[in-house]
């Protein structure tokens, strides 16, 4: 089992940000959790760029779909087409509940779509059930490397 992981939270809601932070907390594993709010600065941050420049290699993506200015949609697909950035899992945690959004997602190579809960209780259930799941049960590439050839 991972005794700590970096979780990169590609976020603009602060409800929602306080409530992962809140939750996370309460991990059987420590966590860091970074946030940034939107597109932009989340490729900034994975590609080590500007004031991101000594970012720590997230072990997994939490990203919403609904961003402003670049969508997560975009990051998704930039994300999945950079050799350096591909291996990190994304889990699309959105309030779309839209079958067009899962399928484009998944498309993109998007590892795992949620559709955020509305309730707290049930919001817990699915914090918690990623960071079993992620951490717990799945294997991940815990250094960077380039999936080329």
């Amino acid at each position: 089992m991972v005794q700590s992981a970096v979780i990169l939270m590609v976020e603009d809601d602060p409800a929602d940000v306080e409530l992962t932070q809140y939750m996370l907390k309460k991990a059987k594993i420590l966590i860091d959790l970074p946030v940034v709010t939107d597109g932009l600065e989340a490729l900034a941050f994975l590609r080590r760029e500007g004031k991101h420049a000594e970012a720590p290699r997230p072990d997994l993506i939490l990203l919403d779909l609904n961003l402003p200015g670049m969508d997560g949609r975009e990051v998704l697909g930039e994300i999945k087409s950079d050799p350096d950035l591909k291996s990190i899992p994304v889990v699309v945690l959105t309030t779309s509940q839209s079958a067009e959004d899962v399928l484009k997602s998944y498309c993109l190579g998007a590892n795992c779509f949620i559709t955020k809960p509305v309730g707290l209780e049930e919001f817990a259930k699915v914090v918690n059930a990623i960071e079993d799941f992620w951490f717990t049960i799945v294997r991940l590439p815990r250094q960077p490397g380039s999936c080329t050839g």
